[in-house]
C-alpha cells in the first residue's frame, strides 16, 4: 500500500470515527425525566420515603407513572401527592390531577410511610428506569427534604414549606411554660425556682396603659406580697439566674383579661418602644403575643417586624392563640402568623378550653382531649404554610389549670410521636410526617408545681427522644 493511499484511507477512518461520535453525541447526554427516591425520616420499625420526579428532558410529559418493588415483609401505608396499586410487592404510584404535567425543568414529588427494614428496588419511571439505576438504599439524609405538594385529600391553602431556616437561640425541641405574675389557686413561685426542665418561660401578662399599643410590666403588689416579698430588683435577678442555667425568658402580651389594642400605625409604634424598653430593663430575650380580646395582624405584625428591628435577629416571638384561631388562614393570628413567618420562632396554640374543632383533613369535629384533636389541629398549621419548627402542643399542665381539654402528659408525647414519626396515633393520621416539630407548651408552670411537676418530668424527656 502506497503511503498516500495509507493516509487517504486514514483520513476517512478519522471522519467516519468523527461523524459516528457527532451523531451519537445526543443520544448519550440526552436529557430524560427521572425518579429520585429519598429515605427522609426513620424510626426503626418503619420510615417516610419521597420520590422527586424531575422532567429533564425538552418537551412537556403530562403523566407519571413510578413503578417499584419493596422486599418481602416491607409493606406501604398512608401515602399522598398520588394514587397507589399494589400487586404482591410491586407498587405503582401514578400522578394526581394537578401534578402530572410537567414542562421541561419542573418537578414533582409524592410520598408515602413504610413498614418494615426494606427499601425501594427496581424503580422504573413511564418504564424506564428512574434516573438510570436503582434508587438508593443506603442511610437517609441528614435533614428532611423539602416538601412542596398538596396532601391526598383536597391541597391546602398553601403548600408545605420547601426549606428550614436556622432554629434559632433554643433547642430543636423544646418546652415552654407561662409563670404567672398574679395570685391564683396554683402555687406562688419566685421566678428563680421554675423548675429545670423548661426551656422558654414566659412570664405573664404585662399590661396595657393608657397609651394605645403600649403595654407596662413590674411584679404584681399581690404576689410581692405573697411570696413574703419580691421586689423588681428581686425579679431581674431571677431573670438573669434563669439566663445563666442556658433558659430563655420573654415577657407575654395579654391574658385572658389583657386588653392590649393594636390598631394602627402609632399603636404599633407604642407597642415595639415598650416592649423594647421593658426587654432592656428585665433583661427579656423576646415577647409572646396571647392576645385572647381582638388582634390586627396588620399593626401588629407592623409591631413585632419594628421590635425585630430594634432587638436583633435572635429576638423570640411567639404566640399563644386559642384553638379557633388557628382553624382557618384567614382567621387574625394564622394571617399574623404567616405574615412575620420569616421572623416567628413558634406559635404555641392552646389546644384546650375549646370544644370540638375540624382538622386539616375538614372531614371530622375532633373531640379535645384526645391524640386525633392534637394532631389534626396541629396538621391544619403545618400544611397550611407554618414550617414544623415553628409549630408546638399548648396544653393545661393538670387539674385545675383550664376548664376542658386537660390530658395526661403521655397523651401530650403520643401526640408528638404521631406528628414527628407516625407512631402513636389515633384514628387520625397525618398526610406526612413532621420530625422537625418544636414542642409542647403548658399553662402553666405553675399549676404543673402544684400538680407535682408531672407534665414537665414526662414530656420534657421526651422530646429529647424526637428525630
Amino acid at each position: 500500500m502506497s503511503r498516500s493511499k495509507a493516509l487517504l484511507i486514514t483520513l476517512a477512518m478519522a471522519l467516519t470515527a468523527g461523524v459516528a461520535a457527532i451523531w451519537l453525541a445526543p443520544a448519550a447526554s440526552a436529557a430524560t425525566p427521572t425518579a429520585v427516591y429519598v429515605k427522609t425520616s426513620d424510626w426503626g420499625s418503619g420510615w417516610e420515603g419521597k420520590y422527586t420526579i424531575t422532567n429533564g428532558g425538552s418537551s412537556t410529559i403530562t403523566s407519571w407513572a413510578v413503578v417499584f418493588d419493596l422486599p418481602a415483609g416491607t409493606t406501604v401505608g398512608t401515602y399522598w401527592d398520588a394514587l397507589m396499586t399494589s400487586s404482591g410487592q410491586r407498587y405503582t404510584f401514578t400522578n394526581r390531577s394537578w401534578n402530572g404535567t410537567l414542562a421541561p425543568g419542573q418537578s414533582a414529588s409524592f410520598g408515602f410511610l413504610g413498614s418494615g427494614s426494606g427499601s425501594p428496588l427496581n424503580c422504573t419511571l413511564n418504564g424506564q428506569p428512574c434516573g438510570g439505576g436503582t434508587p438508593p438504599t443506603t442511610a437517609p439524609p441528614t435533614t428532611r427534604p423539602p416538601t412542596t405538594a398538596p396532601p391526598t385529600t383536597a391541597p391546602p391553602t398553601t403548600a408545605p414549606p420547601t426549606s428550614q431556616p436556622p432554629i434559632g437561640p433554643l433547642p430543636k425541641h423544646f418546652l415552654t411554660g407561662y409563670w404567672h405574675n398574679f395570685v391564683n389557686p396554683a402555687v406562688e413561685l419566685r421566678l428563680r425556682d421554675v423548675p429545670n426542665e423548661y426551656d422558654l418561660v414566659a412570664v405573664a401578662f404585662a399590661d396595657a396603659t393608657s397609651t394605645p399599643g403600649a403595654v407596662a410590666f413590674g411584679v404584681d403588689p399581690g404576689l410581692a406580697s405573697a411570696l413574703g416579698g419580691y421586689t423588681n430588683a428581686d425579679f431581674k435577678a431571677d431573670v438573669q439566674a434563669l439566663k445563666a442555667r442556658g433558659k430563655k425568658v420573654i415577657i407575654s402580651v395579654g391574658g385572658e383579661a389583657g386588653r392590649v389594642s393594636v390598631g394602627d400605625s402609632g399603636a404599633a409604634t407604642n407597642f415595639a418602644n415598650s416592649v423594647f424598653a421593658i426587654m432592656q430593663e428585665y433583661g427579656f430575650d423576646g415577647v409572646d403575643i396571647d392576645l385572647e380580646n381582638g388582634l390586627n395582624p396588620t399593626y401588629m405584625g407592623q409591631a413585632l417586624r419594628s421590635l425585630r428591628s430594634r432587638a436583633g435577629a435572635n429576638l423570640i416571638i411567639t404566640m399563644a392563640p386559642q384553638t379557633i384561631d388557628m382553624q382557618s388562614t384567614g382567621a387574625s393570628y394564622f394571617r399574623l402568623a404567616l405574615d412575620i413567618r420569616d421572623i416567628l420562632t413558634v406559635v404555641h396554640t392552646q389546644f384546650y378550653n375549646s370544644g370540638s374543632m375540624l382538622g386539616c383533613d375538614q372531614a371530622f369535629a375532633y373531640s379535645q382531649g384526645t391524640v386525633n384533636f392534637l394532631t389534626a389541629l396541629a396538621c391544619l398549621q403545618l400544611e397550611n404554610g407554618l414550617r414544623p419548627d415553628q409549630v408546638a402542643l399548648g396544653l393545661p399542665a393538670g387539674p385545675g389549670a383550664a376548664g376542658g381539654g386537660v390530658v395526661a402528659p403521655s397523651v401530650v408525647n403520643q401526640a408528638l410521636d404521631c406528628l414527628a414519626r407516625a407512631t402513636n396515633c389515633g384514628s387520625f393520621r397525618p398526610p406526612r410526617t413532621y420530625p422537625g416539630i418544636r414542642g409542647a407548651m403548658t399553662w402553666s408552670i405553675n399549676w404543673d408545681v402544684a400538680n407535682g411537676n408531672n407534665f414537665a418530668r414526662t414530656v420534657k424527656p421526651h422530646l429529647n427522644t424526637l428525630p
